[in-house]
């Protein structure tokens, strides 16, 4: 079991109530069910985000596949407006 942080930014910040926590999960698919479980807002931003884990985008690789080391750093970063 890997522990690390999770930090959230923009509207996945707004629904998780803070801008990062501590986790322990084996895979990021693990994580994203241990985050989203009971908070129903921030399930809504996960399914639409993107995530890096440590500086690297996960981009297409099923969440299961993407293993997490101890002392790991994901970033939930969700669709972004610019203009």
């Amino acid at each position: 079991m890997a522990r690390g942080m999770v930090r959230y930014w923009a509207a996945a910040k707004d629904a998780a109530g803070v801008s990062e926590e501590p986790f322990e999960a084996v895979t990021l698919a693990e994580l994203m069910t241990k985050i989203t479980a009971g908070r129903d807002e921030l399930a809504r931003v996960v399914r639409r985000s993107s995530f890096l884990v440590n500086g690297d985008p996960v981009g297409r690789r099923a969440h299961d596949t993407v293993t997490l080391a101890d002392g790991a750093t994901v970033e939930v970063l969700p669709p972004f407006a610019g203009g």
